[in-house]
Order: C-alpha cells, then sequence, then structure tokens
C-alpha cells in the first residue's frame, strides 16, 4: 500500500483549484456514526458524497439508497477502503470506522493524498498517535479529529476559562455517566453473508466471529475497542484537558471494573482515572469517571431533560478560585458557571456547532490554523485515555515523561504502547 499511496500523492494536486470547486468525500463506516457523517456531507453546497465504503454489504447498500433518498447523485460503492484510495477524484474521506482501524486508514489516506476527517479517538495506542500526527504532517494534509465540542460553544467557554472567568484554575472533572446495558455472551458463528470480516479485523488478530466483536460491540473488546472512556469519554477528555490548558500529564493513576454483569464486555464499565500535570511548575489535576447503568445528575448536567428522560450524565466540570464552570456533551452545546461563595451565575450560553463544515473550510482554505481539532490536538487527548487503561491493566500508577514519551522505569507499560499487527494492515515505523 504505502508505495502505491505514495505514487497516488506525487500524481495530485496538492489542494482544490479555487474555494467554490466542489468537495469530493468519501464516506468510510456507515453504519453507526457514518450515518451522522453522511446527514452533514449532503446539507453542504458545494460537497458530494462521491463514495461510500463499508465491509458489510447490507449496510452499504441502505447507505447508498440514503444518499439517493436525499436527492442526490449516487455514490460509487466499495467494501475495501483500498479501493476507496485509487480514485484520485476523490478529495477527503472522512472515517467512521472501528477505533482499531482510525490510525492505519489515515495514514493510508494521507499518503494518497487524500484530506482526512476520522472519528475519535484517532489511535488504538500509544505509537500510533504518534504515527497519525507524523503522517498528516509529512504529507501537508487536512486532518480533524471527530472531538465535535471543538466546533461548539465550548470553544467560547474554554476562552472564557483562559480569560480568568473563574479565577485561577487548578482542577478539570470529566464525566461519562452512560446507561450502558449488559451485552451478554455471543457463540462464534459463520461470517454473516455480504460480511468482509478479514477487511474488518484489518490490524487486529484473528479471531472467529462473533455478533459481540462486531456492530458496536466492538468497542467493549481490547482487539477492536478501548471501552466506553475511548468511546464516548474521549470528548469528555479532550475538552477538560484543553480547558485545563494542559498537555500531557506527569502521573497517571486508574481504578475500576467491570461491575454488575456476567457477559462477554473485557473493557472495565466502572473506571476512575486522576492525572497530574506540571503547568510550567504549577501543578493542575484532573479526574475522569466512567460508570454504566442507573446514575445521577451532577452540576446539573442534562437534568433539564428530567431525571428519569435522560440517563445520562456527560460532561466536563472546571474548579478555580473563583467559581466552577460546566461544559455538557456536543449534543448539548452548552457551558454555565457559578461565581464566588454564593455561587451567582457566570458566564454561559447554548449553541450547536459543525465540525464536518469547518473540515471542509479547511480543506478549502489549506490552512491547518482552520481546523477547530487539528489531528495534533486530538492525538495528546487520545493519549491520556490509552494511558488510563494502561494504568487500570496493570493495577498501578505511572509516570509518563513526554519528552520521551514514555512510562518512567515500567518497561511493561512502555510495551503496551504497541500492538502486533495482522499482515498486511501494519502502521509503518516511518510513515
Amino acid at each position: 500500500m504505502g508505495s502505491m499511496a505514495a505514487g497516488a500523492a506525487a500524481m495530485r494536486p496538492s489542494g482544490l483549484a479555487s474555494a467554490s470547486d466542489t468537495v469530493r468525500v468519501a464516506c468510510v463506516g456507515v453504519r453507526g456514526q457514518g450515518r451522522a457523517h453522511i446527514k452533514h456531507y449532503a446539507q453542504m453546497p458545494n460537497v458530494e458524497i462521491a463514495a461510500i465504503c463499508d465491509i458489510d454489504e447490507s449496510v452499504l447498500n441502505a447507505r447508498l439508497s440514503d444518499v439517493e433518498k436525499l436527492g442526490k447523485k449516487r455514490p460509487a460503492a466499495y467494501v475495501d477502503f483500498r479501493k476507496v484510495l485509487e480514485d484520485k477524484s476523490i478529495d477527503a474521506v472522512s472515517l467512521a470506522t472501528p477505533n482499531h482501524n482510525h490510525t492505519l486508514q489515515t495514514v493510508w489516506a494521507c499518503q494518497a493524498g487524500k484530506d482526512v476527517y476520522v472519528e475519535k479517538p484517532c489511535s488504538h495506542d500509544m505509537f500510533e498517535a504518534r504515527q497519525i500526527v507524523a503522517a498528516a504532517q509529512k504529507y501537508n494534509r487536512m486532518v480533524q479529529h471527530g472531538t465535535n465540542c471543538r466546533s461548539g460553544v465550548a470553544r467560547e467557554a474554554v476562552q472564557k476559562l483562559q480569560e480568568g472567568a473563574i479565577g485561577d484554575l487548578y482542577m478539570s472533572r470529566g464525566l461519562c455517566f452512560k446507561w450502558r446495558d449488559t451485552i451478554g455472551r455471543k457463540p462464534a458463528e459463520p461470517v454473516p453473508a455480504g460480511v468482509h470480516y478479514d477487511l474488518w479485523l484489518g490490524p487486529a488478530p484473528e479471531h472467529d466471529f462473533t455478533r459481540n466483536r462486531f456492530h458496536y460491540n466492538w468497542h467493549w473488546f481490547w482487539d477492536y475497542g478501548n471501552g466506553d472512556f475511548g468511546n464516548q469519554g474521549i470528548h469528555q477528555v479532550d475538552v477538560a484537558r484543553w480547558g485545563l490548558g494542559v498537555k500531557y500529564p506527569t502521573k497517571v493513576s486508574a481504578m475500576g471494573g467491570h461491575f454488575m454483569f456476567d457477559d462477554d464486555q473485557e473493557t472495565p464499565n466502572d473506571l476512575t482515572a486522576t492525572y497530574e500535570f506540571d503547568d510550567g511548575g504549577k501543578k493542575k489535576y484532573m479526574t475522569f469517571e466512567v460508570r454504566h447503568w442507573i446514575s445521577n445528575h451532577e452540576a446539573g448536567i442534562n437534568v433539564e431533560s428530567g431525571p428519569h428522560k435522560d440517563t445520562n450524565t456527560v460532561g466536563a466540570m472546571f474548579y478555580g478560585s473563583r467559581g466552577y464552570m460546566v461544559i455538557t456533551d456536543e449534543d448539548h452545546g452548552t457551558y454555565y458557571s457559578f461565581l464566588g461563595r454564593e455561587q451567582e451565575p457566570g458566564p454561559g450560553r447554548k449553541e450547536l456547532g459543525n465540525n464536518w463544515a469547518n473540515f471542509i473550510d479547511a480543506v478549502r482554505s489549506r490552512k491547518h490554523s482552520d481546523l477547530n481539532a487539528p489531528i495534533e490536538e486530538g492525538a495528546i487527548s487520545t493519549t491520556l485515555v490509552h494511558l488510563a487503561n494502561i494504568s487500570y491493566r496493570l493495577g498501578r500508577t505511572l509516570r509518563f515523561d513526554a519528552a520521551s514519551y514514555s512510562c518512567l522505569g515500567d518497561k511493561e507499560a512502555n510495551a503496551m504502547f504497541r500492538r502486533k499487527y495482522r499482515e498486511p494492515f501494519v502502521v509503518p515505523e516511518n510513515v
């Protein structure tokens, strides 16, 4: 793939001829979140959904019909992503595939001269978080991370925090309380007709097909997903880190487990992670909590829907010397704050944003600075998820050194930075 992709990049112009040119996008992985990608691109002027790619032919055919029902031209259809990259008329790919494919597919796309919108988390492990950034920079591509909050009202909220709206910031807290039911147990079975399972596995090790390791429930297996911390939680990790004004932690500790249910799930459904940062010699602190099943609404998050209507509590909170601020998940696009001992209302607002529209704007402008959620920022936030999961799996605190990109004195933790790849689906050392 590497030589072919590099050749394609050499033959393709670096950008569109003009700002008014139609941007041709391929949507890849379209059963779940990929449907949102299709919806957003279909609403944009001078944007064409030129191709749809999915390894499940039943899903692929359904989405092709969906695009036609929107009054749009029927896109080209692919099951193998590598074939999408051979089409030199496609300007950008929009990836909503499982986590374990994100980095490799982004690297391949960058090598092929395509811009990339990649869903969160952008990498499956620590090694990939570095490689995806290296590829974007080497091939000078616009690569947007699917942390949608960065295109919403959270941008204003973070600016308020940095301006001192709640005083001297010292701590942030992220919450991911989602009503997750048991996935039960599913036996091995033949691969369903129309499913190209080898392409779905990609870099992951061989495993018998089971329903629990396929559509959506793959999130709860280490070979493919990163638990709910890397599923929903990465949005709030990104906001909590961004608002606190920090990058890599110096110390990470996580504890939790898989409670209540006896099923196939490998990842924890309850997890509490703590992070310590050195911000120019000043200590800052961040906590994050993942919780399944029945929970409460902390800090008023999602409570506007009523305790029996909205069962989730998803957001980030910030604490300073003058008060605290709350930023809710991207679906609500809200922030609010309370100041002083009397907790008088402070700055706040509600407004939705559009991360996909921002990506298309950057594809047109060719200015990296126009990206609201650049891959460089997404990769840093994703490493916080990976470090917490490593701490949880090893059962000990990690001391992380950003300069060497390693856990000090912990060979076992460092060995978990990079998984073994299944040929030929290998994220290269040199992208």
